[in-house]
């Protein structure tokens, strides 16, 4: 994924998942040029820029004022995606934000009709999917290897990100959670696999009201936890094909597969939608089990940021960006319908919208 033609970005947020985004930018994709960082902590975006070799800290109105840059990365805490996000664009910048799209599914429509508007390409994480193992499986399906999809099964299960995360208060409020902050990396792996969701229900429980961090620098901090920490989630695909996505931090141990999709000829064990590459695992009725896939397609390594080199080639070139605003808007409808479920005890039937189907990203 190379074009000489680099489109000039700003960074915005120099957190904990920003090293893997400055490394690949800087040194694997070379259709952006990232020109300016910023954070709230200055210290961060100085190391940043000093490491990686940026030329600009710029706070955030003077990324937004500076008409060479034309695209902006939002990395900043799920709390700050939608109103960042949406000042980005209205200021006539492209954007790609790190997952969640937005906290609720009214402010993501909102910014898919700005960005409509004003003619400006909107996109997000997770970009996982178009990795060497998650494409594989795509093939396979494709293929027919597994016959038509009758349902599948995902499990992201653990007990929480305070055992090492530096910071991790966030998970436990608006916006994080097991659902909104692992969720999208699982449902858009399934929409991606297996078409786009037409009806939600949902269940959640949440078991401890509040949770001790044991990591530095905060050892001992006791955080309060607001938001279901234990969710379930049924979905109905166009193709009538019903999948499970169970997001827990309440389990300590789990020997459930991340994600299992059966077909009307077999089975197909998917990897860790957090991860870019293999094992894929493959079961036809035959009666002799999983055997292993050979993972050969390109991007089987750590390669986040390939959804925005994908953006940065359609702000050059044209084109529908593969992780774009459909697909992480319809990922954010899906996860916003198991909480609105939940509340109403009742079916969440998702809207008609322009989404892409998955065979044709």
């Amino acid at each position: 994924m190379t074009d000489m033609k680099k489109i000039r970005t700003g960074v915005l947020g120099c957190g904990n998942i920003s090293s893997i985004y400055f490394e690949n930018l800087t040194r694997k994709f070379d259709n952006v040029e990232v020109y300016a960082c910023s954070d709230l902590i200055r210290e961060r975006a100085e190391n940043a820029a000093a490491k990686y070799f940026i030329p600009q800290i710029m706070s955030f109105e003077e990324m937004l004022e500076d008409e060479s840059i034309r695209l902006i990365l939002n990395i900043t805490t799920p709390q700050s995606h939608y109103d960042l996000t949406k000042r980005a664009l209205i200021a006539g910048k492209h954007v790609y934000v790190e997952k969640p799209l937005a906290l609720t599914f009214e402010e993501g429509c909102e910014l898919v009709e700005i960005a409509r508007d004003k003619r400006l390409l909107l996109g997000g994480a997770p970009d996982t999917f178009l990795g060497a193992g998650i494409q594989t499986c795509a093939g396979l399906i494709n293929e027919g290897v597994i016959g038509e999809i009758v349902g599948a099964n995902a499990f992201m299960v653990c007990h929480g990100h305070e055992s090492w995360h530096p910071a991790p208060e966030f998970y436990y409020k608006k916006g994080g959670g097991p659902l909104f902050d692992m969720g999208p990396y699982y449902i858009t792996a399934l929409v991606h696999l297996m078409g786009r969701v037409t009806e939600v229900t949902g269940m959640s429980h949440k078991a401890f009201s509040q949770r001790t961090i044991t990591s530095s620098p905060k050892l001992g901090e006791v955080i309060d936890v607001e938001v279901p920490t234990h969710v379930s989630g049924l979905m109905r695909f166009s193709n009538g094909s019903v999948a499970h996505l169970l997001t827990s931090f309440d389990v300590w141990e789990s020997v459930l597969p991340r994600i299992e999709i059966y077909g009307t000829k077999g089975s197909l064990l998917v990897p860790d939608p957090n991860t870019f590459g293999g094992p894929v695992k493959l079961a036809i009725n035959d009666g002799n089990g999983y055997r292993d896939v050979p993972v050969t397609l390109p991007f089987g390594e750590n390669s986040r940021g390939i959804g925005l080199s994908d953006l940065a080639r359609c702000i050059s070139e044209g084109g529908n960006p593969k992780a774009g605003s459909d697909l992480t808007n319809h990922v954010l409808e899906i996860m916003c319908a198991i909480d609105s479920s939940d509340e109403r005890r009742s079916v969440y039937k998702c809207s008609l919208s322009s989404f892409v189907k998955a065979e044709n990203l």
